[in-house]
């Protein structure tokens, strides 16, 4: 029996990720079943689910943060998907990138615009 925090998280995560969300963790399930039950418990049960911040503010931080990395391209990719999900725009998601040239260099928001792109070409695959 799971907990309410991990139903609560597991509500979120699909809410945001949808599939993609649920494919992270069941690629953990084998390898790392604590880690994913962590993934879900921790950023989507107790951290995604407070009520400050909307879906997509909390979206627009991730993405920001996961550019501004340089080094999560799967995890950008993942919050990409989340970002347009809950109400983002392709130029408000190119736009953080922009703002992460300032901040975290041009290698790291020339390398989320690369992920964005990916992530928009998929998306217009799927619709086509």
């Amino acid at each position: 029996m799971e907990s309410e925090r991990y139903q609560r998280g597991w509500e979120m995560l699909k809410a945001i990720d949808g599939q993609a969300g649920e494919r992270v963790v069941a690629a953990l399930k084998d390898v790392a079943p604590d880690l994913a039950r962590y993934t879900i418990e921790f950023p989507f049960g107790d951290v995604y689910s407070r009520g400050v911040l909307s879906l997509k503010e909390r979206e627009i931080a991730t993405v920001a943060a996961l550019t501004a990395l340089g080094n999560a391209k799967p995890q950008l990719k993942v919050h990409l998907h989340g970002a347009l999900n809950v109400g983002c725009t392709r130029e408000e998601i190119v736009e953080i990138m922009i703002q992460m040239a300032v901040y975290a260099g041009f290698p790291a928001a020339l390398n989320g615009v690369f992920a964005a792109q990916e992530v928009f070409a998929e998306r217009d695959a799927e619709s086509a």
